[in-house]
């Protein structure tokens, strides 16, 4: 093999990896949130549906999920933006 053909194959490679951890990482970030809204909002046994109070709560537990995630995202976005300028 050449060392072009090495390099490529390093690329492909490190792509993939990186693919695979934001894949893991959005798949852990799911489970985090539905664990977590699954046991602060639904208190009764499981039927057919969820009482309105479950499911206002889920999507209010949801929406806040994922405001503070964006918020979180857009600062270490933020913050890597001003180290990669300095």
């Amino acid at each position: 093999m050449s060392t072009q053909t090495d390099e490529a194959l390093e690329k492909e490679l490190a792509g993939f990896l990186e693919q695979e951890t934001a894949r893991s990482q959005v798949q852990s970030s799911i489970h985090t949130l539905t664990d977590m809204c699954w046991k602060k909002c639904v208190t009764g046994s499981i039927g057919g549906r969820f009482s309105r109070s479950e499911e206002g709560c889920l999507v209010n537990c949801v929406d806040r999920f994922l405001d503070s995630s964006l918020f979180i995202i857009n600062k270490v976005e933020e913050a890597r933006r001003q180290a990669g300028g300095q």
